[in-house]
């Protein structure tokens, strides 16, 4: 996009009360305006915005990521700015979400946002906002928000000379806010081609967290055909990215378009924690503006990949092709859009199975052929005579606890498409296939008009198992096999969902309290994410009901827990019984096992009290449960 720079005119508007100085400098801005009144292009229409007449107006020629600014000549911390609509009917409801931003670079390309507008503005009038941001900056512009073109009559921007420093930095809400700024405004537009970001920024805490190189492109399947994008971000080198534990190049902003609680993924993630699942993806909401323009809330999530704080599996190199470097690690995904994938085999009943690591530039034929031939040995297994034994054969191959685990996330949850997409691993001189990590709850909580009211269509039989839900090709016999007709996998089950119930917090009353937690921090934010995308009355991907308010689909996904976990409980092969669990089942330790948990639920090295951090624990054995406080 191309920007002209006009020589400095002399704003005329009147200083607002509050003692500031009125900045003055070059206007810069988008070089195509368009004027109404003659239906064409004309060029710097942008000098309109500091010209101090409310009767002009600046619009563009472009719908959206257009913008009008100053290059004031030397850094200012900006205190304030001004603002008037265009002087038409929908003048006022353009300059909702639009953002006011500050830079050093004259390209914008390290820009930071120093104010949302949430207001409609008079017509006619200035409306002034006192900005919060003590770093100082020589450009600073105002960008119109989504297919708006801009339209604004007037601007004004107040300061102070200094260089400022980074000890306070805006945040739209409490949220951390992710800043993508790429080449010439790019945006991306498919999952082949990576846009260059040369600052991808996460401001949290009012701090810069993270200022880094990388790149962006859309990823996903079926949710790129959403109007609100899932993107992938790849640095340039490793980072760590807030308080996710991978430090890695990959990393994903989930849209969650269809899910408008915003959170049905960060709450089965936390479920999948509570079942004890080894690996569940890092999951943090953020506010994302990509430049200059508002996207929305998003979920900023791991790429799933191999990785040791991620799938903690070898990562092999084309010349392992024999002995034990043969033998692993490999990922891979059950996965109806396999055919789709660059990697990827059927087995030979037809279920079709990406190979995501080695990725597609450097597997060879040894390693293909090694992970596609053990693979088949678990259908192989499953689809044996002897396959009802407690100890059948494919048990030998494939991970029973973490399938089983995987399943009840799934099943409690009520993931429809949780038989269409399944993650799993096998690690080098591992004999077991392990399932997970889970992934890609949108649809869950009762979200889909295919499943829906899931308590009443899977009452006598688990979701995946039943018509409503969907299954990638002859997926859904070989996992019944697998989950109901071997006497001890049902035992097993059983045990695992017994144990997350009486040990890990895996409650309906722990899991709503959890969501009413993320609703109110989500609160700010998704007011802001519902008036760029104003769905909330919309049917949009599956919804099975439109609520109106957020509010409303919160309190949905808080009765279907309720409902779901005692209609699991019930379950013939779920046979919970309360306080029955023989703690440490899960972890292969013998009942009656003292074991010592972080009150967090996750596991504290070994049960010697005097050895422990200081910090809360609980201390669990078949007998008793008591706190334990470590100063």
């Amino acid at each position: 996009m191309k920007h002209i720079i006009i020589p400095a005119l002399m704003a005329l508007a009147c200083l607002p009360a509050t003692g500031a100085e009125k900045l003055s400098g070059t206007p810069i801005g988008t070089a195509n305006g368009f004027n109404y009144e003659t239906s064409s292009i004309q060029q710097d229409m942008f000098v309109n915005c500091f010209d101090g007449d409310l009767s002009t107006y600046f619009a563009t020629y472009d719908r959206s990521r257009t913008w009008a600014g100053l290059d004031l000549g030397s850094k200012f911390v900006i205190t304030r700015v001004g603002f008037s609509p265009r002087n038409d009917s929908q003048g006022a409801a353009r300059m909702v979400l639009g953002v006011f931003e500050g830079a050093n670079d004259p390209d914008f390309l390290d820009a930071v946002p120093i104010y949302l507008n949430t207001e409609r503005g008079v017509i006619g009038q200035m409306t002034y906002a006192d900005i919060d941001c003590s770093r100082g900056f020589r450009y600073v512009r105002y960008v119109g928000p989504n297919d708006a073109r801009c339209n604004v009559a007037e601007l004004e921007f107040y300061g102070e000379p200094g260089e400022g420093d980074d000890t306070h930095l805006y945040q739209p809400t409490g949220l951390p806010l992710v800043l993508v700024n790429t080449v010439n405004a790019e945006m991306p537009y498919d999952k082949e081609h990576d846009i260059t970001a040369p600052h991808i920024q996460i401001i949290h805490n009012n701090e810069v967290a993270l200022d880094a190189p990388g790149t962006m492109r859309e990823r996903g399947n079926g949710s790129r055909t959403f109007p609100k994008k899932p993107w992938r971000l790849k640095f340039d080198k490793k980072q760590n990215v807030l308080d996710a534990p991978a430090k890695a190049k990959k990393w994903t902003l989930i849209n969650n378009y269809g899910d408008k609680t915003l959170m049905r993924n960060a709450v089965a993630f936390e479920i999948a924690r509570r079942v004890g699942m080894d690996y569940v993806p890092y999951c943090q909401p953020v506010d994302v503006i990509v430049n200059g323009e508002y996207q929305g809330c998003y979920q900023l999530c791991d790429q799933v990949e191999v990785n040791k704080n991620r799938v903690n599996i070898t990562e092999m190199e084309p010349t392992d092709t024999e002995g034990e470097a043969l033998t692993g690690g490999y990922f891979v995904e059950i996965d109806a859009y396999a055919s789709e994938e660059a990697s990827y085999f059927y087995t030979y009943r037809g279920m079709p199975v990406t190979i995501k690591s080695p990725d597609e530039d450097e597997i060879v034929d040894a390693q293909y052929n090694y992970i596609s031939q053990y693979f088949q040995k678990i259908e192989d297994g499953v689809y044996a005579s002897d396959y009802q034994r407690d100890n059948a054969g494919y048990l030998n191959v494939l991970d029973r606890d973490s399938f089983l685990q995987w399943f009840i996330v799934n099943e409690l949850v009520g993931n429809t498409d949780a038989l269409w997409s399944i993650y799993m691993h096998k690690d080098r001189n591992d004999d077991k296939i392990i399932t997970g990590p889970v992934w890609d709850f949108d649809l869950g909580f009762d979200n889909d008009n295919r499943t829906y009211p899931i308590c009443t269509n899977a009452r006598n039989e688990f979701l995946a198992f039943t018509s409503y839900s969907s299954a990638a090709s002859n997926v859904r016999p070989w996992a019944k096999r697998i989950v109901k007709s071997n006497a001890s996998n049902k035992q097993r089950m059983s045990e695992i969902w017994t144990d997350a119930r009486d040990n890990r917090d895996l409650s309906a009353e722990s899991v709503n309290e959890y969501i009413d937690r993320w609703a109110e921090a989500l609160d700010a934010s998704q007011k802001l994410n519902f008036t760029r995308w104003p769905i909330l009355s919309e049917y949009v991907h599956q919804n099975p009901r439109v609520g109106g308010s957020y509010e409303t689909e919160v309190s949905w996904m808080k009765a279907y827990v309720s409902d779901r976990f005692p209609q699991l409980d019930q379950a013939k092969f779920m046979n919970y019984q309360p306080g029955s669990s023989a703690v440490g089942a899960i972890i292969g330790e013998p009942a009656g096992t003292t074991l010592v948990y972080r009150i967090d639920g996750t596991l504290a090295p070994g049960a010697d009290p005097s050895a422990l951090a200081p910090g809360l624990y609980i201390i669990r054995n078949n007998n008793e449960t008591r706190k334990l406080l470590v100063k």
